[in-house]
């Protein structure tokens, strides 16, 4: 009779760890579930922003550039929150990059050819000249990209921390192409030649940037957890409802800032290196 009593004392005992211990493995793949949730959101702005593209009309095009630009928040966040959670994992890093190949990718180059060419060229004489400049161009931006992010994968950040990126990072090289037309998005797409021709020629610029040396800076090293003052977090909110009542001026400025910031410190350090050397 004790020994039937003792067992069943210890049986009340062991329920409840056992509940919590199925309770914590719950959470942890809720959590786990998380960042690959923002990666999920990331991909359907892409791919939104695709069809949208092909539908081609002009609130469509300035919808597929809003969405590549909520695709470059979701893919900031999706890492972030991986690492402050501490459940980052190998599948998550290429989950991630896939779904950055269709935003980043795929979005901007079909967003960029319809909106730069193929409703408004069909019954000039130089079509098939430019329709094939215009395909190279937008597919030599999505190569530029699939190569940046397999060298990422690879490669990683700059050596020696996490301050700089190598190459133009693919979401700020999209980000350019959405800026652009979303700043455009109360006018019609480009309806001249010579104009077309400079857009085209800026994807491939952009393209170079990915694939270059060029060191573009992370913003990873800032500490967003931490405490901060009260004027910075008031500044934050300010650039947010500026950017939010002046998104079309705003976003340009920022995108074209970024991307050409990169190019000048580039330049400043090789001028740098070479003075160096001669008076060395």
């Amino acid at each position: 009779m004790h020994h039937g009593r003792d067992m069943s004392e210890q049986a009340q005992h062991e329920m409840p760890f056992i509940e919590r211990r199925t309770g914590r493995a719950r959470l942890r793949r809720g959590i786990f579930l998380i960042p690959s949730l923002f990666t999920v959101a990331n991909l359907l702005c892409g791919y939104y922003a695709s069809i949208a593209a092909l539908v081609g009309g002009r609130e469509d095009f300035d919808h597929a550039a809003k969405a590549i630009g909520l695709a470059i928040l979701f893919d900031s966040m999706d890492g972030r929150i991986a690492r402050m959670t501490g459940t980052n994992t190998e599948f998550g890093v290429q989950f991630d990059s896939l779904a950055d190949v269709v935003s980043f990718g795929i979005a901007p180059a079909i967003l960029a050819y319809a909106w730069g060419f193929r409703y408004f060229f069909a019954g000039s004489g130089g079509f098939h000249q430019l329709g094939e400049f215009a395909w190279i161009c937008c597919l030599a931006f999505l190569t530029c990209s699939a190569w940046r992010l397999a060298r990422f994968n690879v490669k990683g950040m700059e050596p020696g921390g996490n301050k700089n990126f190598v190459g133009m990072p693919t979401p700020a090289a999209a980000g350019v192409v959405a800026a652009i037309i979303h700043a455009r998005h109360w006018m019609e797409p480009i309806s001249g030649a010579s104009w077309a021709y400079v857009w085209f020629v800026l994807l491939l610029a952009l393209g170079g940037l990915m694939i270059s040396t060029v060191r573009y800076y992370s913003f990873k090293d800032i500490p967003w957890t931490r405490k901060q003052p009260s004027v910075t977090i008031i500044l934050m909110f300010l650039l947010v409802a500026v950017i939010w009542r002046y998104s079309e001026v705003m976003l340009v400025i920022i995108a074209g800032t970024y991307a050409i910031a990169g190019l000048i410190l580039h330049v400043v350090r090789f001028l740098r290196r070479r003075l160096t050397t001669r008076t060395a």
